[in-house]
């Protein structure tokens, strides 16, 4: 069966992309300290939860890719391990490699190495790693990869995955009053993951909802979020509604061209950016404009400019050298 390609979910992925960079340039810009209000007060920093967007969006687009063939033993595991450990650890290492050089002290040294294992997700708290520390959410993807065909097996059947959904979301509340864990956590995150895989399962219902209703409700939800004080649980509703939305989306603003490119190197944009903007800061460009929104937004574009030249000279050298490898190799 051909796979049906969602193009308003690149639309998503850029949004979320830009997000997390605006916000990380928000908390990092010392700086910037003459702008105020509610964007810069409170929805900037809030963009941070863009990564539980992340989470449902990965889970739907891995159901779309391996879930009929997990279930019917058409591809080897070690087919699948394989294209998750080459789809992301070439251009995560480089960035490691870069960090670990430029601290060249021990510790780096431990959490590199901990980072090119790409394991690290399974460490107690993954999110205290210093090398790449954008990068614990990668490490949590990578979780969500090694148990991927646990989940598909968890989620064959519409009630089998509602009954996985109430458990992962009391893991959630439990997880974060009890165990002291947070969203670095699978068990805290897993609730997120599953609502993506119970989209997956019922993509064909919710293909029959008119998308101007689906536009309500997502927006009814954004505000919601806002108003709940940025409720965790409604933020996956949230999540959810955006990524429902964006299935029923053709063409606009979430599904062309520009949305496709940026969508495509949405998780190299996420690994790099603050190497980027810790560049810049050394060079002083992200204190030459003072400290008010023109700096700010100065800044944001120049992170977004150079991680996205990054993520393509990267990639291109990576995969050059890839089939030149493949090429001796044979």
């Amino acid at each position: 069966m051909e796979r049906k390609h969602y193009g308003a979910i690149d639309g998503l992925r850029m949004i979320a992309a830009f997000g997390i960079v605006m916000m990380h340039v928000r908390a990092n810009s010392t700086n910037v300290n003459a702008v105020s209000g509610f964007v810069y007060d409170t929805m900037i920093p809030s963009f941070t939860n863009f990564v539980f967007l992340f989470m449902v969006i990965s889970a739907f687009g891995m159901c779309c890719g391996y879930y009929e063939k997990i279930l019917n033993n058409t591809i080897s595991m070690t087919e699948f391990y394989k294209k998750r450990f080459l789809k992301v650890l070439p251009f995560f290492a480089v960035l490691v490699l870069l960090d670990v050089v430029l601290d060249h002290s021990l510790a780096s040294l431990y959490e590199g190495f901990a980072d090119m294992t790409l394991m690290f997700g399974l460490l107690p708290d993954c999110g205290n790693i210093t090398v790449i520390g954008v990068g614990w959410f990668l490490g949590l993807t990578f979780v969500f990869y090694l148990i991927f065909p646990f989940f598909c097996v968890m989620i064959e059947t519409k009630r089998r995955a509602w009954i996985a959904f109430f458990v992962s979301i009391l893991y959630n509340y439990i997880g974060s009053v009890y165990f002291n864990i947070s969203r670095t956590n699978i068990l805290y995150s897993g609730c997120f993951f599953i609502a993506g895989g119970l989209i997956y399962l019922y993509r064909e219902q919710i293909a029959k909802i008119s998308v101007y209703y689906m536009a309500i409700v997502s927006v009814a939800m954004i505000v919601m979020y806002y108003v709940m004080d940025e409720n965790v649980y409604v933020c996956m509703l949230m999540s959810g509604a955006l990524l429902m939305y964006a299935l029923l989306r053709n063409g606009g603003l979430l599904d062309n061209r520009i949305t496709g490119f940026f969508s495509g190197i949405s998780m190299e944009i996420y690994l790099s950016h603050m190497v980027i903007f810790r560049v810049l800061e050394k060079i002083g460009v992200t204190a030459a404009l003072g400290n008010g929104w023109l700096q700010y937004i100065v800044t944001v574009i120049l992170v977004l400019v150079g991680a996205s030249v990054f993520a393509v000279v990267m990639k291109n050298i990576i995969k050059r050298l890839s089939n030149k490898l493949i090429t001796e190799a044979k």
